[in-house]
């Protein structure tokens, strides 16, 4: 598996590599990416219901749909993406655990944690990860978010949709967040920080840079 590391934080470029990655590229990948901030919705969710689409715009956030399922989620500066894009036999049932080489460089940098029953990771019961997937074609993505350094304030005042403009679509699981630099030894920048986690992988044999 190769390690992609995109320069870019703009949402709709990153976005795209994504996606090229899934349909265009052969070979397993494993992208991260830093966005700008914006909001992220589930391919089957109403912007308005998940997000205060008058404090995006008052604040210049872009609202934004991905293709994978899920809820809705923040992107910033201190939050990092990461996507495993790999080729699936269509026949056999798809691995529970994509996530794993995360899951092991976490717990090598010291960082304690539990898996829950959606994927999300969580340190003392609060959410530092959330994941979503999909398959096209005999390819897969699974894609997770690592909450570093986010503004929580900003998050929370961006996730706050309409409720009542929802209809039959999917709904997102509210849940308590917060920042792995609150840690002990984890309050570096956030591009450091991903840095340090990159080294962590390519110490296992199963990724390269």
């Amino acid at each position: 598996m190769t390690i992609i590391k995109s320069p870019s934080t703009d949402p709709v470029q990153n976005f795209a590599l994504e996606r090229e990655l899934l349909t265009e590229r052969k070979g397993d990948f494993l992208l991260f990416y830093i966005n700008s901030p914006c909001v992220v919705v589930g391919r089957n969710q109403s912007p308005e219901a998940e997000a205060d689409l008058e404090y995006c715009s008052r604040n210049a956030i872009p609202v934004l749909r991905r293709i994978s399922g899920g809820g809705a989620v923040w992107h910033d500066l201190g939050n990092i993406n990461y996507s495993f894009i790999t080729s699936v036999d269509e026949s056999a049932p798809l691995d529970d655990k994509p996530h794993a080489p995360i899951i092991a460089a976490l717990k090598s940098m010291g960082i304690e944690f539990v898996a829950g029953p959606r994927g999300e990771l969580l340190v003392d019961g609060k959410k530092i990860s959330g994941t979503a997937s999909c398959v096209k074609k005999g390819r897969r993505l699974f894609h997770g978010t690592l909450l570093h350094a986010a503004d929580l304030d900003a998050m929370r005042k961006a996730l706050k949709g309409d409720p009542a403009k929802r209809g039959r679509r999917v709904a997102s699981v509210p849940g308590t967040v917060m920042n792995l630099n609150t840690m002990p030894g984890m309050d570096i920048p956030t591009e450091a920080f991903l840095d340090r986690f990159i080294d962590s992988l390519t110490q296992m044999s199963a990724v390269r840079p």
